[in-house]
């Protein structure tokens, strides 16, 4: 990969908490002996990805006075993200989430957020020189939920923009975080226009567009004019992508798949590696199909160990995982 400029920041934004994962698979939580504590939160993954892959990544959040809060900005620090946008809350708590593993690798989960630090960050504590540095400003959903939050998600995505990042949204829907489905479609949709890069997975495409299909034509109704590139995982069957000139599909590599947590992540923060060194892959589309390899290849690694941050894949990882399927 190319040396990495101070230009080339990736900045990722929302929460960051801590997934209680059971100690053992395919178990109700009820069910379960015993928890281990798995650091998470889909924009502070991503950031590490990035970081992992050789990219330069900062987390922009906020997190519990507390040990658990400490012990996350600890690890965003150790995995060589910039904390500079962290700010801790002394009265909520670190936000947590339990989530079991179904027999089958698939997730369910039971939030602990009440309010938790990430919902209390307000647009006065955002590190904005931190934000108009990122050439990608990446972020999720989940931060639109409830305010002060989502008043400063909105202005950290205004002044990103402002600032000429490329701004990259992946909704990561939570549906039991929301008051109904419908709240959820309406707050995720509400930001949609603003995004260059939005990537869905096809069980958020079924829910978006509200339609079992998952097809071009499906797809293309979330296409909005200021879009630059639209991409839907379909899990172990690869991806699709669309853009302004030309669409297609990639497949994903075969793996044992353990664990499916940070999967999504692990392949946004490789694609966003690679389009931060050149906004122009988006347009050329054997470059783009290499970039989306790389990233399928590291959302397969992703799932092959139990946690998201201990399974985000190095270069190394990946390029054996690709040269030995060719």
């Amino acid at each position: 990969m190319a040396p990495v400029s101070s230009s080339n920041l990736i900045v990722s934004f929302g929460e960051m908490l801590i997934d209680f994962v059971p100690t053992v698979s395919g178990v109700s939580l009820a069910e379960a002996p015993g928890f281990l504590k798995a650091p998470g939160g889909a924009p502070a993954n991503v950031a590490i990805a990035v970081s992992r892959l050789g990219g330069k990544a900062a987390f922009v959040g906020k997190l519990g006075d507390d040990e658990f809060g400490h012990m996350l900005a600890g690890i965003l620090k150790e995995n060589g993200v910039s904390a500079d946008g962290v700010n801790f809350d002394k009265g909520a708590r670190t936000a947590l989430a339990f989530v079991t593993l179904r027999a089958d690798g698939e997730r369910e989960f039971m939030f602990y957020r009440n309010p938790s630090a990430d919902m209390l960050l307000t647009p006065d504590e955002l590190n904005l020189d931190l934000i108009r540095s990122a050439k990608v400003f990446h972020y999720g959903s989940i931060s639109l939920i409830v305010e002060p939050c989502r008043s400063a998600h909105l202005k950290a995505m205004k002044v990103a923009k402002e600032a000429g990042a490329l701004l990259s949204y992946d909704p990561n829907l939570r549906l039991p975080l929301w008051p109904s489905a419908e709240e959820a479609r309406t707050q995720i949709l509400s930001i949609w226009e603003t995004a260059d890069v939005i990537k869905v997975s096809d069980v958020e495409l079924e829910f978006l567009t509200g339609s079992n299909k998952i097809d071009d034509e499906s797809a293309m109704t979330l296409w909005h004019k200021n879009l630059k590139l639209l991409l839907v995982t379909l899990g172990e069957k690869g991806c699709r992508y669309y853009t302004k000139g030309f669409r297609g599909s990639v497949d994903a590599y075969q793996v044992k798949a353990v664990d499916t947590t940070g999967a999504g992540d692990s392949f946004v923060g490789a694609l966003l590696c690679k389009i931060v060194q050149d906004h122009s892959i988006i347009h050329d589309e054997p470059r783009l199909k290499e970039s989306l390899k790389y990233a399928c290849a590291c959302g397969a690694i992703t799932t092959t160990q139990k946690g998201a941050i201990p399974a985000l894949p190095t270069p190394s990882q990946v390029l054996t995982l690709i040269n030995g399927t060719k």
